[in-house]
């Protein structure tokens, strides 16, 4: 950081014109950018005054050819901690396991959006201070149906029951959860459950979007509606029309905004901005957001009416900390799905490293284990991930009191939140569900695995409850 507060960024491109432009996005979020056009220039600015100082690098292999692997090691030699990005030429799990093996920190796929930009850089920061392990800024595919969500905490299948309910219906649902518990692909569930499944489905992050171009991109703008407006444009909310719009973050809405979108919902009609037609559309609106919005409600930043229209639905999905038990089941179901991507294999996990990962408290949730997973995937030599595999996570330590109860009690919480014990019952249901999804559903080897025969599981399962796909 320099002596002004201004965090520093030096950027590795060839292109000149690449170069001012990120040069101007990285300012906006007081960041000041410093350049090299190739590797060895690189190298010799980290001995300068100012790449001394560095907070961060931004590689962009593209143009030049460089061998992206060969610089980063190369630039690690000098620099070991400091956060390397890599700029890549599309989204895709191939570009992040290319940028993960060359040793980057994060990745980022052009075209380059300001916000995420700045997002990536300050997440690579933050974490280099915390010694944190966070989230990857490129999202890895994961669309999924309900019958693929896998969690068996009753909280949690309690969430997927409503939101299945949900889809079949036409009124808005709000998903609230932190960040990272799975909002988004709740949300595609819903969607691909629906009667509006063979429809569009179009997603607005609306903390990722300056406050004044939000009602541009959801509502649309009529040429020479506001200062830069030099043609028509379509906005999201008729994208969407037959089909659902997921507005993530909802709760960054400005008030403007959120007035405008619920006369939308009330009428089904949509005005762009310095339109004086407005169009019908039907549209099903699935709202997130990682905050308690009647809490926004309460304190004035979000209005009142619109949240109730939104409440139509409401699905609370718990975070990952409050069930431990489907870490392993999850685990093994991430690692599946990672292992079908390219350059990927199958990799099993040993027992230690699962521990590990069942005593972390997960801040960042099911998306913070899934990248976690893909980091430890990506760089592993050997068939089997072991605790060695994921040391950011090992260096932060395992928690105390609460997590070696879950440990110990594999996976099944024994205490209800109050400190009291659970009931047998609970407790037997819990290592029951627990034992379906790990042997996935094979009956005859849960039986056998629990020590009892299958007319007893059975009798089990319609004594307590439990539905046999749990």
């Amino acid at each position: 950081m320099t002596r002004n507060g201004q965090r520093l960024l030096m950027l590795v491109d060839q292109d000149a014109a690449q170069r001012r432009v990120i040069g101007t996005l990285a300012a906006r979020g007081g960041w000041r950018a410093i350049f090299a056009e190739d590797p060895a220039t690189a190298v010799a600015t980290l001995s300068t005054p100012d790449g001394m100082q560095l907070d961060a690098i931004l590689l962009d292999p593209t143009a030049g050819g460089w061998d992206a692997a060969g610089v980063i090691g190369e630039l690690r030699g000098y620099r070991a901690q400091l956060p390397i990005l890599m700029l890549t030429a599309q989204a895709s799990v191939a570009q992040a396991v290319d940028a993960m093996r060359a040793g980057a920190t994060d990745y980022l796929a052009k075209p380059l959006a300001p916000e995420r930009l700045l997002q990536a850089l300050e997440r690579a920061v933050a974490a280099t201070a915390a010694g944190e392990l966070r989230p990857l800024t490129e999202k890895i595919p994961a669309m999924l149906g309900f019958d693929e969500i896998v969690g068996t905490a009753p909280d949690f299948r309690a969430a997927l029951t409503i939101a299945a309910k949900a889809a079949r219906a036409r009124v808005p649902v709000l998903i609230e959860g932190e960040s990272g518990v799975g909002k988004e692909v709740i949300a595609e569930a819903i969607h691909a459950a629906s009667p509006r499944a063979t429809g569009p489905r179009v997603t607005v992050n609306c903390g990722a979007v300056q406050a004044n171009l939000i009602e541009s991109v959801l509502f649309g703008h009529e040429e020479g509606a506001f200062p830069g407006a030099f043609e028509r444009k379509q906005g999201r909310l008729v994208e969407a029309d037959g089909g659902t719009l997921f507005l993530d973050e909802v709760d960054h809405l400005p008030i403007e905004a959120q007035r405008r979108l619920l006369a939308t919902l009330q009428s089904g009609e949509v005005l762009p901005l310095g339109g004086r037609h407005a169009r019908a559309v039907d549209v099903r609106v699935i709202a997130a957001t990682n905050k308690r919005l009647l809490e926004e409600v309460g304190a004035g930043r979000f209005r009142e009416d619109l949240y109730y229209r939104l409440n139509a639905v409401a699905v609370a999905i718990p975070p990952l900390r409050d069930r431990a038990g489907d870490i392993p089941a999850l685990t093994r179901h991430l690692l599946e799905r990672i292992a079908g991507q390219p350059g990927l294999r199958q990799l099993d996990i040993s027992d230690d490293a699962m521990m590990l990962l069942m005593s972390y408290d997960w801040p960042n949730n099911v998306r913070q284990l899934q990248d976690a997973l893909f980091r430890a995937a990506v760089l592993c030599e050997g068939d089997t991930l072991t605790r060695a595999d994921f040391p950011q996570i090992a260096a932060l330590g395992q928690r105390a009191t609460r997590g070696a109860a879950r440990v110990e009690a594999a996976g099944v919480a024994l205490f209800r939140p109050d400190g009291h014990l659970r009931t047998i019952e609970e407790i037997e249901a819990d290592v029951i569900r627990l034992a379906i999804t790990h042997y996935r559903g094979r009956m005859t080897e849960v039986a056998r695995r629990l020590g009892i025969g299958r007319s007893t599981l059975y009798r089990k399962l319609g004594e307590l409850g439990i539905d046999s796909a749990a």
